[in-house]
């Protein structure tokens, strides 16, 4: 199945979810959500096999048992293509419109694995050009980061800012008007090549090891 892109209709499902967030307008629109929402992504993720060891769509269901916030659905519909475990790239689609990128994200042990490779002189260079190259061509990193430096490590080291990183992402928001209609496509595979190193530098240094 080609992918010929996201319509209107899968923005207007999610605008109108965020108002309706309740198992019995769900169930009534679910026919939505499969037609304009769940089969482009099939589709899409089909486009990415080949880049990717493994493609995940997620469910469109929360996990409510630990939260305060009982609404049962999600407001946005994603989908990850895994280089290696917690390593790739990404895609998100809300009410407002489709955010591309890619990335890396795991337990402690890889947090880590990433704060080793930062520390040291030939990766952890590596990884400031990157972040440079990434910030200047337009993207927004992202990440949890602690707010001071890690336990343990030099609050004056010269990277200081990406070892209070636990895990980062860099990504573009393409509005609703620009993520129509099958050129999506060219654009999140403009996005694997210019992430491909941030993601290739993960995958050397901080995927776990078989």
């Amino acid at each position: 199945m080609a992918f010929d892109g996201f319509t209107p209709d899968a923005f207007a499902f999610y605008r109108d979810l965020e108002v309706h967030n309740e198992r019995a307008w769900w169930l009534e629109h679910k026919s939505r959500y499969d037609e304009f929402v769940r089969a482009p992504f099939e589709a899409l993720a089909e486009e990415l096999e080949p880049v990717a060891s493994a493609v995940k769509i997620y469910r469109p269901y929360r996990d409510v048992r630990f939260s305060h916030d009982k609404t049962p659905y999600k407001t946005r519909q994603g989908m990850f293509a895994q280089r290696a475990p917690g390593i790739g790239w990404f895609l998100n689609l809300d009410a407002e419109g489709v955010s591309i990128g890619g990335g890396f994200f795991g337990d402690a042990s890889f947090t880590r694995a990433y704060r080793a490779a930062v520390e040291a002189v030939g990766p952890g260079t590596e990884l400031e050009g990157i972040v440079a190259d990434l910030t200047a061509a337009g993207y927004e990193l992202g990440g949890e980061q602690l707010k001071t430096a890690p336990r343990g490590t030099d609050p004056e080291h010269p990277r200081i800012a990406l070892l209070r990183y636990k895990w980062m992402t860099a990504r573009r928001q393409l509005s609703e008007t620009d993520a129509l209609g099958p050129e999506l496509l060219d654009a999140l595979f403009d996005t694997v090549d210019e992430l491909q190193p941030l993601v290739g530098w993960a995958a050397r240094h901080i995927a776990p090891k078989r």
